[in-house]
């Protein structure tokens, strides 16, 4: 079993309300779990954000906390609902309705990792999906929900940055002639999750920092999104997708020749979207 749920970088002085989170970067893959997939060390890592932990590690020097995932996403998937069991999984499990992330295999306990790649030749026991659930997703979402509560009480408001990375390729299908292919994909779930001029800002951070930006397409928010976001109450959540093709090499699952230069360059959006969570300046761009 992965040996932690979570990790927790914590400022030394809380100063934003601005809560940095990695769901899909955990790499503890455990030697049972590799045993019992039918893919090979590189391929069960095709679904994992790698290296998105790294990129925005300096998050506490700027006054906010970043916590990370433990366990890998293909383990268990952190940004989907408890209950969003795969019946073509999860011995015991009936089907309910049409869940279109569970139909496609990639459910709290994922079938597949990308490109639909099977990570199991048979079926997990239910009791097997409850104990991951228990050990990584509760503890992870605990946990989250505790840093977001807190930075409210603090602070008024709470900002979740849920950190993510894309494939190259994953913004083919939304490409528009003469338009430049989208580097960075915000997804606040159509104004649903954040208040619009939150998300104009940590927009601003990004294409001042010479980066071609999207809103929720093709990725609007999942799960995260969805569960934290409420901006009427002054809870907002904003998804980002970064192209993995800015930082590491998607084939071989390393660290690219840019990845210094990119993680440089980053740090100063980072700190600008911390910013926004330090009151005197959301009074001072409201």
């Amino acid at each position: 079993m992965p040996k932690v749920a979570y990790h927790l970088d914590l400022p030394e002085t809380h100063s934003s309300a601005v809560v940095f989170a990695s769901p899909h970067s955990g790499r503890d893959y455990p030697w049972s779990f590799l045993r019992g997939t039918v893919l090979d060390e590189k391929q069960i890592r095709s679904s994992e954000d790698a290296f998105v932990d790294r990129l925005f590690d300096c998050a506490p020097q700027f006054g906010a906390p970043l916590l990370r995932a433990g366990a890998p996403r293909a383990f268990i998937d952190l940004n989907r609902a408890s209950d969003e069991l795969d019946p073509a999984l999860i011995e015991g499990v009936r089907r309910a309705g049409h869940n279109p992330r569970v139909a496609s295999g990639l459910g709290v306990v994922p079938r597949v990792v990308a490109n639909g790649r099977a990570i199991y030749c048979g079926k997990l026991p239910l009791a097997e999906a409850e104990r991951r659930i228990g050990l990584y997703w509760k503890p992870y979402h605990t946990r989250l929900q505790a840093l977001l509560d807190s930075a409210k009480g603090a602070f008024g408001e709470s900002i979740l940055i849920d950190c993510h990375s894309m494939p190259h390729e994953a913004v083919e299908s939304v490409l528009r002639r003469g338009t430049r292919r989208p580097e960075i994909v915000l997804g606040d779930r159509f104004g649903a999750s954040a208040a619009p001029e939150v998300v104009d800002l940590v927009e601003q951070a990004f294409r001042r920092a010479g980066l071609e930006v999207a809103r929720n397409a093709p990725f609007a928010g999942a799960f995260t999104t969805m569960n934290y976001g409420r901006p009427s109450r002054r809870q907002h959540a904003i998804q980002i997708e970064i192209d993995r093709a800015l930082y590491m090499d998607e084939a071989q699952v390393r660290p690219s020749g840019d990845f210094h230069a990119f993680r440089r360059l980053l740090r100063g959006v980072i700190a600008e979207v911390a910013a926004i969570g330090h009151r005197e300046q959301r009074l001072a761009a409201e």
